[in-house]
């Protein structure tokens, strides 16, 4: 129908069209699908102690945050618990 020429145009298109697909794609990813400030700054981020005084002090830090929300939680129960028995009574 076509002749040989139509088959080496379809060839061609076959092979290229990925490749196209695959170069446009492929370059300047960073530019083209970038979100501004999605990561977060190196200074910002979680710094990992290594020195022995600097993780007893992060575990002090950690230990006194969990103290805190524990004191905090069980006052807002014993007020939950000592509202709902008023009502009752």
């Amino acid at each position: 129908m076509g002749g040989p020429n139509l088959e080496v145009f379809k060839f061609g298109m076959y092979i290229m069209f990925p490749i196209a697909i695959m170069y446009y794609f492929g370059t300047n990813l960073d530019r083209r699908f970038s979100v501004p400030d999605f990561w977060p700054a190196p200074d910002t981020t979680h710094k990992i102690p290594f020195e022995r005084d600097d993780i007893n002090s992060e575990l002090e830090r950690l230990k006194h945050q969990r103290l805190q929300r524990r004191a905090k939680r069980l006052e807002a129960q014993e007020q939950g618990q000592d509202g709902g028995q008023g009502d009752r009574a």
